[in-house]
């Protein structure tokens, strides 16, 4: 029988350190061409849409992730990794963890791979789940000393402060505006529901790095062009699923984006000087969530055999 995993089995299983390792390991996979990613696909259905991502590692494991848009407080997601030397299932995971760990986690390979070495601040928008795991896993690859975070609610921006002080360790505060909370900090992230702009170019540090996760189409996005023009470079996890946005991505050509995984194995330059702006637009690179999965199964398992 395959391993059935929930939220509670992820969150105690897969800490930030393994989850920005394992997505370092796909984005490398990807450029390599050994990960097979292609674009998210999605059924229109009444009220909302069934979006689906696949992945295939070769000659280890392929599998899904399906989610909906329909906006149902209790939604879940659903993540399915295949054997692929005979297709049985190995694991199931259902929940939201694994996605949204799987998100934070390449936020996390993105702050690795570009925000200055020295980078100790970083400046939260959003409060919700995807804004938690960014900090989760920036946290895990620099040694931060101090965060600042604002949110639209008073009350989620001091809960999230508090919960960054409690299992962090990390001196963190809520802040009255998104402008405050950017200003001056070594990594920015950007996670909300807005479709429009709540970080200000002007707002951004020199030698900032910025992590853009919510909307950031053309005409909804939670960022302006003056963001994009400011940045020296601007990656992306998954060319591929960039240039497949309809409406598309707000930047000039998405084909142009450099690829993170490129990055991550010195095939494309990455920051150049400690003064520069640099932006991760996070897409979401396909099968990440399987590759995770797999990741986690592994732990259970080896668990189990000790």
């Amino acid at each position: 029988m395959p391993l059935l995993l929930t939220d509670a089995d992820v969150a105690a299983r897969l800490d930030a350190a393994t989850a920005v390792a394992a997505m370092r390991d796909a984005l490398v996979a990807a450029h390599e061409g050994r990960l097979i990613a292609p674009p998210r696909a999605s059924a229109v259905l009444e009220g909302g849409r069934l979006v689906m991502t696949a992945g295939h590692l070769a000659d280890e494991w392929y599998g899904f992730r399906s989610y909906d848009t329909f906006g149902h407080a209790d939604g879940e997601q659903l993540v399915v990794l295949h054997d692929a030397c005979d297709g049985r299932i190995r694991a199931i995971a259902v929940g939201e963890e694994i996605g949204s760990r799987r998100t934070g986690a390449l936020g996390g390979a993105a702050v690795d791979l570009l925000a200055r070495p020295d980078a100790t601040t970083i400046g939260v928008i959003g409060s919700g789940r995807q804004a938690w795991t960014q900090l989760w896993a920036a946290a895990a690859v620099r040694p931060v000393r101090a965060v600042r975070v604002f949110s639209r609610s008073a009350a989620r921006r001091s809960a999230f402060a508090a919960r960054a002080r409690a299992e962090l360790g990390i001196a963190a505060t809520a802040v009255d505006s998104a402008a405050e909370a950017a200003r001056g900090q070594d990594v920015v992230i950007v996670a909300t529901t807005s479709e429009r702009p709540v970080l200000a170019a002007a707002d951004l540090a020199p030698g900032a790095h910025v992590n853009l996760v919510g909307f950031k189409q053309r005409g909804r996005a939670e960022f302006g062009s003056d963001v994009l023009a400011r940045a020296a470079l601007i990656a992306t996890d998954s060319p591929a699923q960039a240039v497949a946005y309809e409406p598309p991505l707000l930047c000039g050509n998405p084909a142009d984006l450099r690829s993170l995984g490129a990055v991550a194995v010195g095939a494309a330059p990455g920051r150049g000087s400690a003064e520069e702006v640099t932006v991760f637009l996070s897409v979401g690179l396909a099968g990440t969530e399987v590759f995770l999965l797999d990741r986690v199964a592994a732990l259970l398992t080896s668990a189990d055999v000790a």
